[in-house]
């Protein structure tokens, strides 16, 4: 069997995430016991929540230790399984981690059909991401035909999507992103009713000119300065869900937000947003998903580094907001 290469902690950072946090490691490929499946990964997801994972601070989930192998996503085919629900050449989507090969308990596997989209979309628009934005949606900013909805973070994972539900659903789309490469990509590829480049330093001015009437939904992945800038211009009884605050996530002093004055004035109702907690109900967003993938309602980008080494320059990247789009690593 061919060696298994995985990315482990080897401290944690203080402030921002360096490549010199995470170690490579090289061992034997594992044997699957009874119950258990042998996948090799071909496919890892970077997300910003792994940076949440490398401290001790309390978090809805227990952080990744020193010596152990970096949490993530992988999206690969069974070589061996011990397991009745599984069969060599199957395609699943696992908790693996940062490594190339996995002995995982059958249970924790979702078994993918690749046959009609790339297999890398059950990471992005079909997997986590596409089914955060999806519960988010649905359950917490509860669009209305005619309302405006404003997404940060646009051209990602869970911004995309966030956004073309809207459409779908007869809110006006809203996006804030990074440059007008991304903002192009996101009114001419995606459909969004418009885009504000907060990078050209007028995002008040230019948010109000593109949410004339205000704002009825915010989906946030972003915070800081950003939510300030957002929470000015909601509108009475209007819906924020909190899903990602990435622009504190290698702060050491975070953000403190000024605008907390209009959640009161506006009865602003507002949810932090963790995709676990629609767990029984994940087909439900699965079906609803892939419904509209098919449909050609659902459109997605893919960044792509090439190779298991470049894991922890992508993530780094990732935090800098360097990627466009979802945010892979190819493993083989």
């Amino acid at each position: 069997m061919p060696q298994n290469k995985a990315w482990t902690v080897a401290s944690l950072p203080t402030g921002p995430l360096s490549e010199s946090n995470f170690k490579l490691v090289e061992s034997a490929s594992p044997s699957p016991k009874d119950g258990e499946v042998l996948v090799k990964n071909l496919w890892l997801s970077l997300d910003p929540y792994m940076r949440g994972r490398l401290s001790q601070a309390k978090s809805y989930v227990k952080g990744v230790g020193i010596g152990e192998v970096m949490t993530g996503e992988t999206a690969g085919e069974v070589l061996e399984s011990k397991h009745p629900g599984f069969r060599t050449g199957d395609k699943v989507c696992a908790p693996s981690g940062w490594q190339l090969f996995c002995c995982l308990q059958g249970e924790l596997l979702t078994k993918v059909d690749d046959s009609r989209v790339p297999l890398s979309y059950y990471l992005g628009c079909l997997g986590m991401p596409g089914r955060t934005a999806y519960f988010g949606m649905k359950d917490i900013c509860q669009p209305k035909p005619g309302e405006t909805l404003v997404v940060s973070a646009a051209s990602g994972a869970v911004g995309s999507v966030v956004g073309q539900l809207a459409k779908a659903w007869g809110a006006r789309a809203v996006g804030i992103a990074g440059g007008k490469a991304k903002c192009d990509y996101v009114t001419g590829e995606l459909g969004f009713d418009a885009c504000v480049d907060y990078k050209l330093g007028n995002l008040r001015r230019d948010l109000r000119e593109a949410c004339p009437k205000g704002i009825d939904c915010y989906f946030e992945n972003v915070g800081g300065a950003i939510l300030d800038t957002v929470l000015a211009m909601m509108n009475l009884k209007s819906r924020v869900a909190v899903c990602g605050l990435i622009s504190d996530y290698n702060a050491t002093e975070p953000y403190g937000v000024k605008m907390f004055r209009s959640i009161l004035v506006n009865r602003v109702r507002v949810q932090g947003l963790i995709v676990f907690d629609w767990l029984e109900r994940y087909p439900e967003g699965n079906k609803a998903l892939q419904e509209l993938a098919a449909a050609g309602k659902l459109k997605t980008r893919e960044s792509v580094l090439e190779g298991i080494e470049q894991a922890p320059r992508g993530l780094v990247g990732l935090l800098k907001g360097e990627n466009f789009g979802k945010q892979l690593v190819k493993l083989a």
